[in-house]
């Protein structure tokens, strides 16, 4: 599957500064292992969408993190592999086309047509290897053939495959949560604890036996469709390797997503750990209260690019609050956005001495190696005496995607 054109991203002014991110797994903030990958490019894999509804500013903002990690490691000379799938066969998805009375595979291309033009208002890095589960089912396959021949899968009727969380003895090491909490998310977030014979409520499923009424694809343990989170692990680990630098996604992908993804992974190739980093972004509210295709209060990026809304103003209303944080969406925020953005672009037009505008560049770099603390990083420029040969332009456009031509 193709993704979306590759914006032009400027050589960056000034010196280097290692990342450092937060690592929920680790619970703390380290530097990102650059040499982690054995081919030397650094692996980034970020879960896509379920391509059922348009993307709005909680996905955005998710994937604005992920392009601004893409940018300090451009801009500090490594070479980045970035992978990201598209989950285009799901019950989500397939109870969506039901409601609305379409087929789901016309439902699912046209919000991936959508997702795509989104991205490309904001000038979002496109993933090298943008991948869909219809296209990796082979990959799925084979590593469930993988888990069950090690033992660490099981086969219960109706051609269901589950994982056992025991198949690794670090299982809940990524997202740190205890076991009652692990449950309630389970439940909440697309598991099936209540499912007869599973060894444990909170087994994962890796294959789902056809259904009538499902879509399904031939396998050697008989039709059916993969799990979700079989589905990433696949992905990144045929794409990476077994191991890779960051894993990311959304905060509620913490558990059970990632910390599935990630043990399939470790349970299937015997290493210790999938990703060196796992980073997630924070939930966006629109007014106080969490955005919700239930509650209909959604903020669409077409819809604000419809309305004239500058997109370097979209990326900067989103990095007034720091990436971890669950943080509020407001029209008035945006406003001060636009006015920001407009303050720049005044500023940046007048000269100022080489020397103080290289000391600007050489802060932001520091704020954004720092965890990504665009809050401190628009004060920065905020600062900005002028900018002498568009060295503080090119470096807004390269590290913070923002554009001040």
């Amino acid at each position: 599957m193709h993704a979306w054109p590759h914006p032009h991203i400027p050589a960056v002014p000034g010196t280097a500064v290692p990342l450092n991110l937060y690592d929920t797994a680790d619970q703390r903030i380290k530097p990102v292992d650059v040499t982690a990958d054995a081919n030397g490019e650094v692996g980034l894999y970020v879960c896509g969408i379920t391509p059922y509804d348009s993307t709005h500013l909680g996905h955005a903002a998710t994937y604005l993190t992920f392009d601004l990690i893409q940018r300090q490691l451009l801009a500090n000379g490594h070479q980045v592999h970035y992978v990201q799938n598209i989950t285009d066969v799901d019950d989500p998805l397939f109870e969506r086309a039901e409601r609305d009375g379409v087929d789901w595979r016309e439902l699912g291309t046209s919000q991936i047509d959508l997702f795509r033009s989104d991205m490309e208002i904001l000038s979002v890095i496109p993933p090298r290897d943008y991948i869909g589960a219809m296209e990796s089912i082979d990959e799925v396959i084979a590593m469930i053939e993988r888990l069950l021949e090690t033992g660490a899968a099981y086969e219960l009727d109706h051609g269901d495959i589950y994982a056992p969380i025991t198949a690794t003895r670090q299982f809940g090491y990524e997202s740190n949560l205890d076991r009652a909490t692990m449950e309630a998310y389970f439940a909440e977030r697309g598991g099936d604890p209540d499912r007869a014979g599973k060894r444990d409520p909170l087994d994962a499923l890796l294959w789902r036996g056809h259904r009538e009424g499902e879509p399904a694809w031939e396998s050697p343990f008989g039709p059916g469709r993969p799990g979700w989170h079989i589905e990433c692990s696949a992905i990144a680990t045929t794409r990476l390797g077994a191991q890779f630098a960051i894993q990311g996604g959304g905060s509620d992908l913490a558990f059970p997503h990632h910390e599935f993804s990630a043990a399939h992974a470790e349970a299937a190739f015997g290493v210790p750990r999938m990703a060196g980093h796992y980073v997630h972004a924070g939930m966006i509210a629109l007014d106080g209260v969490k955005m919700s295709k239930s509650l209909g209060n959604l903020v669409f990026v077409h819809k604000l690019s419809e309305a004239g809304h500058d997109p370097s103003a979209i990326r900067l209303a989103v990095f007034a609050g720091h990436y971890r944080a669950d943080r509020d969406f407001t029209y008035e925020g945006l406003d001060r956005a636009e006015a920001r953005l407009a303050a720049w672009r005044d500023t940046l037009a007048k000269d100022a001495e080489r020397g103080d505008v290289e000391v600007i560049v050489g802060k932001l770099r520091e704020a954004l190696a720092d965890d990504l603390d665009t809050p401190r990083a628009l004060e920065i420029v905020d600062a900005a005496p002028g900018d002498r040969d568009g060295m503080l332009a090119a470096a807004l456009d390269g590290l913070l995607g923002v554009r001040i031509a």
